[in-house]
């Protein structure tokens, strides 16, 4: 018994002792945290930093931005600036992966003493191991889920990965080897960042630094946009004054994207201007294609093919070419993939492809072609439809636009999007100046789209008197022009009176409805509360063609019994499959080729299994086979 008492008392001075050393640990963990934040060293130097050089005078410029050209407007009130010292000090668990503070931050908690009654012995040290590791993991969960609510993407994920990471190549095998002209325009790099985490943000401008021939390279410029994070103040300054050729500019108010990119060029000093986002990684060569092809026509705005960086793994997914920039009429834009075009002419695998519009993540023009054809439209607020405002005035204007595939970026997407406009109409009136500035009379068939665009548009009138000037001046081709020409693809939709609108059953009281998100490859309908919103429009044309969605690429089709969506180009030799007939006084749509009728099922009780949507029957004058086309939107002109 002695000596069994002996052991206990061993054991719980073992104990007693490793508890010391845990608290002892905690102090010291926070007394050099304290330091830290006395300190301001959250974000850390380059891991290997480089010797310092003499800053010039504007490695670090703070623009008022007053200037006109960049006003935001009355709809949207500029944020106010807050001073530097006074965001050194707002709490971040974010910092760079060389950041002590990061490594030391996770506190030891003993586990609390069980519910159970029982008398039990100490735990051992694999069973205090496993708490404390339990414990570890459940911190990092919480500070991922805290990143992706903050920036949308895995930061804790990002932060282990190295600022120099290399990419797996991407590129054709001929583009290995191409020899470009001697003689290339220099480029100015523009980033415009806003509250970006720090880690993908430096790997953007190592990305340039680390892939880009010094002799094209001019300079990388740092716009900005009012960020209020701690770690974007000194801390960024400090870092950005170790980087040669890197300068740093600060807006004294939020621009947005169009503003920011402006302000930006307006400092640049390179012959090609090229706007990337600030979470982009770049694949070696990807610069020189760009240049060359501007070089070749100062009018071209060109992009490289963007790759996908994953938010959860940011793993590299290279994107499958041939592939161009297109909207469709709610001016909503999307990359669309096309590689039947490579298996008809393998030369398509190294050779520009022109495109109807341009994405946001990297592109690049000619400064002088920027400025002359009216830089980014000062009015769009924020972010939002600015890159296809441009698309539209480069190519209405004298310019073209096209996809390079020898040249590729990374580009990473969000899972979601981590800030929300302050008014959520925002969008809404930037996509209402292209329409009012570009589309002509077509604007109509986007305001039956965005229901919600066409009542704002009511009330207000944009002031787009100077975009007018501009667009006379230029001597633009109108937006039919651009439909014939540039972008032929698009159905322009009919919209009859009547045979347009809103499919809406009688019988359910709700409206024929296809999800967003199945995509452009069809699937089949639902019934669905109409939403009023325009996102149920739909059209019957005069060849019999019910037309769906905001690209009116589906037509309504028939799987069996079922009423599907498929692409409507995928049925051209089976005439009569797509056709139905509307008659207006029973209200009834007849599939012409079976002669049946569309009728709605809604999904009663609990079961969730398909059991609703729209079914062929045999044609009767029950209420669920009547339909009416509720045209929410009757604009002037119609």
């Amino acid at each position: 018994m002695r000596r069994r008492s002996a052991v206990r008392r061993k054991m719980l001075c073992l104990w007693l002792l490793l508890i010391g050393f845990a608290l002892v640990a905690l102090a010291l963990s926070d007394l050099f945290n304290r330091d830290s934040d006395r300190n301001r060293h959250k974000p850390g130097p380059p891991r290997q930093p480089l010797q310092r050089i003499a800053s010039p005078p504007d490695l670090e410029v703070i623009v008022d931005s007053h200037d006109p050209a960049l006003e935001l407007g009355a709809d949207l009130t500029p944020l106010k600036s807050l001073q530097e010292d006074q965001l050194l000090f707002v709490p971040s668990i974010h910092g760079t992966k060389s950041s002590p503070q990061k490594k030391r931050s996770y506190k030891m908690l003993l586990p609390g003493a069980s519910k159970d009654t029982t008398v039990r012995g100490p735990p051992t040290h694999g069973e205090m191991g496993k708490a404390v590791r339990l414990h570890l993991e459940g911190l990092e969960r919480d500070m991922e889920l805290r990143a992706l609510q903050q920036y949308g993407f895995n930061e804790v994920v990002s932060e282990r990965i190295s600022l120099h990471r290399r990419l797996p190549e991407a590129r054709h095998p001929e583009c290995l080897g191409e020899q470009h002209i001697e003689s290339l325009p220099s480029a100015s790099v523009v980033i415009c960042f806003n509250d970006e985490a720090w880690s993908t943000l430096l790997r953007t401008v190592h990305s340039v630094l680390d892939t880009a021939p010094k002799q094209y390279l001019q300079e990388v410029l740092l716009v900005d946009d009012l960020s209020q994070q701690g770690h974007l103040k000194t801390g960024l300054s400090e870092y950005v004054s170790h980087l040669d050729g890197v300068r740093l500019i600060r807006s004294t108010k939020r621009l947005g994207v169009g503003g920011c990119r402006t302000l930006g060029a307006t400092r640049a000093v390179g012959e090609v201007l090229v706007f990337m986002d600030s979470h982009c990684e770049c694949q070696k060569g990807w610069l020189e294609p760009l240049l060359e092809r501007i070089a070749q026509d100062r009018t071209r705005v060109v992009s490289p093919i963007m790759d996908v960086i994953d938010w959860q793994s940011f793993r590299y997914n290279a994107t499958q070419w041939p592939i161009r920039g297109v909207f469709d009429w709610r001016l909503d834009f999307f990359w669309e993939s096309n590689p039947e075009l490579q298996d008809k002419d393998p030369e398509m695998a190294v050779q520009p492809l022109q495109s109807p519009a341009l994405g946001g993540g990297v592109v690049a023009i000619d400064r002088h072609f920027f400025q002359s054809v009216g830089a980014y439209d000062p009015g769009m607020v924020l972010w939002g439809a600015e890159q296809i405002e441009l698309s539209i005035r480069v190519w209405s204007c004298g310019g073209s636009m096209e996809v390079v595939p020898c040249s590729r970026v990374g580009h990473l997407i969000r899972r979601h999007l981590p800030y929300r406009f302050p008014d959520q109409d925002l969008l809404q009136r930037n996509k209402i100046r292209i329409a009012e500035t570009w589309m002509d009379t077509y604007k109509k068939i986007y305001y039956r789209r965005d229901t919600l665009a066409h009542f704002i548009r009511q009330s207000e009138n944009p002031n787009i008197t100077e975009r007018l000037r501009l667009k006379r001046s230029l001597g633009c081709r109108n937006f039919h022009w651009f439909l014939t020409t540039v972008y032929p693809q698009l159905y322009i939709p009919q919209d009859k009176t009547a045979l347009s609108g809103e499919l809406y059953s009688v019988g359910t009281g709700r409206c024929a409805d296809y999800p967003q998100g199945r995509g452009l490859q069809g699937g089949a309908m639902d019934v669905a509360p109409c939403t009023g919103t325009g996102s149920q429009h739909c059209d019957l044309n005069s060849e019999g063609e019910v037309r769906w969605g905001p690209t009116g690429t589906l037509c309504l089709d028939t799987e069996g019994e079922r009423a599907v969506l498929s692409p409507c180009a995928s049925h051209r030799l089976t005439p009569g499959r797509l056709q139905w007939k509307f008659i207006k006084l029973s209200g009834q749509l007849v599939h012409q080729l079976s002669q049946l009728c569309l009728e709605a099922v809604k999904e009663e009780g609990d079961n969730k299994r398909s059991t609703g949507g729209l079914f062929l029957r045999q044609c009767t004058h029950h209420p669920r086979q009547q339909w009416h086309f509720e045209q929410l939107v009757a604009p002037k002109g119609a």
